[in-house]
């Protein structure tokens, strides 16, 4: 498929419905709204043509940049263009899923992730604590930094109820990552959840809730599930 294929097929896909919905969450002009279920239709074309991929993301149209989210190979991603994906990531949405999602699989996972998490832009910090999250899901222990993870969780504690509001949301996920997928940490990261406890996040005029991170991080315990680490944070 061509660039203009790829967009119309997109457009097809639109509803109104769903575009109202993203509006609700934050998305802004322009696109399509069309949902991520109907969108992976697209994936398996899309992934044999990386430069197509990378084109979508230039487009600044939502729907196509997820879509080079989840068709773009993070293994060959520069960090460069990386750099350049969170500076254009224009919404929460693209910035805690697409962008963080592609840099947690790509060979820069912690370098950036230490890096954006110190940014005085909000998306750019909070896409950074969702990096070090994903990381986390995925990386064997034994590549953790287990100082440097704790220290994080201290943050955590100490700071994120007078963090930025969305900043607010990825420090309790990364909270979360610890306690569900790395078992040196898993005590430690139920005291500092159960230390914050509740976590107020302004999410608009939606029905998203904020997690407990404890129960949380209990239930994934409770299922057998903890410390299984996942293979792909891209969905």
């Amino acid at each position: 498929m061509t660039y203009e294929e790829v967009m119309r097929s997109l457009e097809e896909m639109g509803t109104e419905q769903t575009k109202k919905t993203y509006l609700r969450h934050g998305a802004q002009e322009p696109f399509f709204g069309v949902k991520i279920g109907d969108m992976k239709k697209l994936v398996k074309t899309v992934k044999k043509d990386q430069d197509l991929a990378l084109s979508l993301y230039e487009s600044g149209n939502h729907d196509a940049m997820y879509l080079a989210g989840l068709t773009v190979n993070p293994r060959t991603m520069t960090k460069e263009r990386l750099q350049d994906w969170v500076r254009k990531a224009y919404w929460h949405a693209l910035a805690e899923y697409t962008v963080a999602g592609v840099a947690a699989e790509s060979p820069y996972a912690h370098e950036l992730a230490v890096e954006w998490i110190e940014s005085p832009d909000e998306i750019i910090a909070a896409c950074g604590w969702n990096v070090y999250a994903n990381y986390v899901s995925m990386a064997p222990d034994e590549e953790l930094d287990l100082e440097e993870i704790r220290g994080l969780l201290e943050r955590v504690r100490r700071t994120i109820h007078s963090e930025r509001n969305r900043v607010r949301y990825v420090m309790n996920n990364f909270v979360i990552s610890v306690g569900a997928y790395y078992d040196a940490l898993r005590v430690e990261a139920k005291d500092t959840a159960e230390e914050v406890g509740k976590v107020h996040v302004d999410v608009g005029n939606t029905a998203c809730k904020v997690p407990m991170a404890y129960d949380y991080i209990r239930k994934i315990e409770e299922s057998g599930r903890a410390g299984i680490k996942k293979k792909t944070c891209i969905c």
